[in-house]
C-alpha cells in the first residue's frame, strides 16, 4: 500500500493554468501506474490522465486532451498534473491515485485503482 500526497488545486481565472503534484510514498514507485480523477458534487468520479507503470506512455480523457498533461518523475516520486487553458468547468476536486502494475486496459477505471490522496480543490471563474 501506497500513501499519495496532493497539492498545487487553488482558484484561477478561465484560461490560466494550474499545475498539481501527488508525492507517493510506502513502495517501489515505478511499479505503480498513476492516475488522475476529478469529482464534483453528485458526479461520479471522472478519468482525467492517467500514466503507465512501465513506460511514460500517457493517456486522456476526452476532455482534457489537447489541455494538460500528465508526467512522472520517479527520482522524486512524484506525479504532476500540467493543467492549461482552464475551463470553469473544469472546477472539482482532483484525486490522485496509484494502481500496482496496472495494464493499459486498466487505467480509465478509477476502481481499478487501490490507493487515493486526500483530494485537491480546483477552481475556474469565468
Amino acid at each position: 500500500q501506497v500513501q499519495l500526497v496532493e497539492s498545487g488545486g487553488g482558484l484561477v481565472q478561465a484560461g490560466d493554468s494550474l499545475r498539481l503534484s501527488c508525492t507517493v510514498s510506502g513502495e517501489t514507485f515505478t511499479f505503480y501506474s498513476l492516475g488522475w480523477f476529478r469529482q464534483t458534487p453528485g458526479k461520479e468520479r471522472e478519468f482525467v490522465a492517467a500514466i503507465f507503470w512501465a513506460g511514460a506512455v500517457a493517456y486522456y480523457g476526452d476532455s482534457v486532451k489537447g489541455r494538460f498533461t500528465i508526467s512522472r518523475d520517479n527520482a522524486m516520486n512524484t506525479v504532476y498534473l500540467q493543467m492549461n487553458s482552464l475551463k470553469p468547468e473544469d472546477t472539482a476536486v482532483y484525486y490522485c491515485a496509484a494502481g500496482f502494475r496496472l495494464g493499459a486496459g486498466q487505467l480509465r477505471t478509477h476502481s481499478s485503482y487501490r490507493s487515493w490522496g486526500q483530494g485537491t480543490q480546483v477552481t475556474v471563474s469565468s
